[in-house]
């Protein structure tokens, strides 16, 4: 027995099937039991925390606008000086009739920036109030605006933001409102004399956030709500529990200590609960039953089992038949590989079969395939490579924009506009000097944003334009290296086709992200944006044709093709402006980036 099994592949092969199919029988049987309840409630845990983390913000981004919004009325010094001046007596008529009609007009046009911002109210218990939409001042009249809770709170906090929970409007309408809202509350101050003279109330749409919170899915039939810092429910889609603490005792104590995940038993009921911090200080709060995480494993267990042994049965039934058609094709395939390895890449394998071995002798056809696609391709890389680095030799300066730069001057001396001209020159120096350096083809892009910068001073001085560079990296995405004028191109087609139509000052944005493998970069401006047959063929450059734009996006495309990973890109989309974001990939094996 001994000796066949060392003489005969066969007999291998079958006692092999065997062994591997007894093994994972017994194991699964075994650990499976023991650990995919662990695994599988760790797995079910992390998704749900992600899950928070994006439901949290959400939230933080919608509440953002109530806070921005908030600060915007707060630092208005007309209006201001309008509550100063409805406060004092013996106001002219006609000047309290204008002051009504900036601060009504004021309101209502601030609702429409932002799509979660329901009303805005400045209140006073004296004298004349203000709101957007339709503000009843006879709603307000019925209550003491200096003795409701919120009041109270934002005078104890003198000019820091109230947070209020979700509600119906109380001052909006002739009837009775059933629009829900989430009021954000502030003094507004004197800044003279840092007195209080009225309070500014921002109404959140409350049911945005409800959606928002909605859209978000926790087990089947979990769902998230939100809690103050007292662990009182704040946003819920049930309305009765709202201001109320959390009912349960236990999942309240877990929030209130600040757990981050929990278990807890409601009604005899095991619940898992998670919850995660919002950018005003509340939680949302997630809860699912612990069965939804669960509950199938047992039925998994026995599949998985019954699997194995219905799989190891027919392979024993089949191992003698299988392991008969392994030996002579394995044979014609290592005949081949000796070839190949004696530097024949003209051989192929004739082993036609559907098994492993069929599939072996498909891969070995197709990688000696590769092998000679990928000869080819080296040899195109490089043709290509070197077009690119020439490319991006001549548009380092483009001969158009220097001589239009050298003319401007030219009109600046002649005209004395002495520091102007300075200005040029200096910028159009450093930009040579930078991209004329000898640190080769790559450079940061800390490097290439401050050419950018000076690229950025001429053209305001050419076009006689405000143009205006803001940035936003995350850490260490400064230092990557990039091939240079990969960001100025981009630039160039904002500000020209962009901003400069416009007539007017804008502004351009670069951002940058770390991203798994690489960084993603962002160029936006608030210009006029692409039409969209113009940017229809611009997006054909990303796809390789380069043949609808100038030399400037041509070398952007070809650069990210050539020294950056298979799924880098460059992606142009437009709406109120256009953005264009490249996303570069580490090259295996490659030396840039960091």
């Amino acid at each position: 027995m001994m000796q066949l099994l060392k003489e005969r592949v066969a007999a291998k092969v079958v006692l092999t099937i065997l062994i591997v199919c007894l093994i994972p029988t017994v194991f699964n049987s075994v650990f499976f039991y023991r650990s995919a309840s662990d695994v599988v409630k760790e797995n079910v845990r992390e998704s749900s925390r992600q899950i928070a983390r994006q439901a949290a913000e959400s939230l933080s981004f919608i509440f953002s606008n109530g806070s921005d919004m908030s600060d915007l009325i707060y630092s208005n010094e007309r209006i201001q000086e309008i509550v100063k001046d409805d406060l004092k007596s013996g106001s002219p008529a006609a000047g309290k009739e204008e002051n009504q009609e900036y601060m009504t007009s004021y309101l209502n046009s601030n609702i429409y920036t932002s799509s979660f911002v329901r009303i805005l109210y400045v209140l006073k218990q004296e004298g004349k109030s203000w709101g957007s939409g339709t503000f009843s001042p006879y709603k307000l009249s019925q209550v003491n605006v200096d003795e409701m809770d919120w009041a109270e709170e934002a005078v104890r906090r003198d000019g820091e933001l109230v947070w209020g929970g979700l509600e119906y409007d109380r001052f909006s309408g002739a009837g009775e409102n059933t629009d829900l809202v989430l009021p954000i509350t502030r003094v507004l101050k004197d800044f003279d004399t840092m007195e209080n003279i009225a309070y500014v109330q921002v109404g959140l749409d409350g049911k945005a956030i409800l959606d928002k919170i909605n859209q978000i899915k926790l087990g089947k039939t979990g769902h998230f709500f939100v809690v103050n810092e007292q662990a009182e429910v704040v946003i819920d889609n049930d309305l009765e529990s709202l201001h109320k603490p959390v009912e349960n005792k236990e999942m309240r104590d877990y929030i209130l200590s600040g757990k981050r995940e929990f278990e807890y038993e409601e009604e005899d009921i095991p619940y898992y609960g998670v919850t995660e911090p919002i950018g005003n200080g509340w939680l949302i709060v997630g809860r699912v039953p612990t069965s939804e995480i669960t509950g199938e494993i047992i039925s998994i267990q026995k599949i998985i089992i019954g699997a194995s042994v219905i799989f190891g049965i027919l392979a024993i039934l089949v191992g003698s038949f299988i392991a008969k058609k392994v030996t002579d094709p394995v044979k014609v395939l290592t005949q081949q590989m000796k070839l190949v390895g004696e530097g024949n890449l003209k051989v192929r394998t004739s082993v036609d079969s559907k098994d492993e071995i069929g599939m072996m002798s498909s891969e070995f056809n197709h990688m000696i395939n590769r092998v000679e696609e990928l000869l080819e391709q080296v040899k195109e890389e490089q043709h290509q490579k070197q077009e690119a680095v020439l490319r991006a030799i001549k548009h380092r300066i483009n001969p158009h924009f220097l001589f239009n730069t050298l003319s401007t001057i030219r009109w600046l001396v002649q005209f004395k506009q002495t520091e102007r001209a300075n200005t040029a020159l200096t910028a159009l120096s450093k930009l040579l000097e930078g991209n004329m350096g000898k640190s080769g083809n790559f450079i940061s892009i800390k490097e290439e944003v401050e050419l950018v910068e000076q690229f950025m001073v001429i053209l305001q001085i050419r076009y006689e334009q405000k143009f205006h560079l803001v940035t936003d990296f995350d850490e260490g995405v400064e230092d990557w290296e990039i091939p240079r004028m990969l960001l100025q191109p981009i630039v160039e087609n904002s500000i020209f086709h962009g901003i400069v139509p416009t007539g007017t000052e804008g502004t351009v944005w670069i951002t940058g992200k770390n991203i798994s493998g690489g960084i993603q970069i962002e160029i936006r401006d608030d210009g006029v944006g692409v039409e969209q047959d113009m940017l229809q063929r611009v997006q054909r450059t990303s796809d390789g044709d380069n043949s609808y734009v100038g030399i400037g996006l041509s070398h952007v495309v070809d650069s990210i093709r050539l020294y950056f990973g298979p799924d880098s890109k460059m992606e142009i989309s437009s709406g109120e402006g256009t953005l264009v974001k490249l996303v570069l990939m580490k090259k295996t094996g490659g030396d840039h980036g960091v």
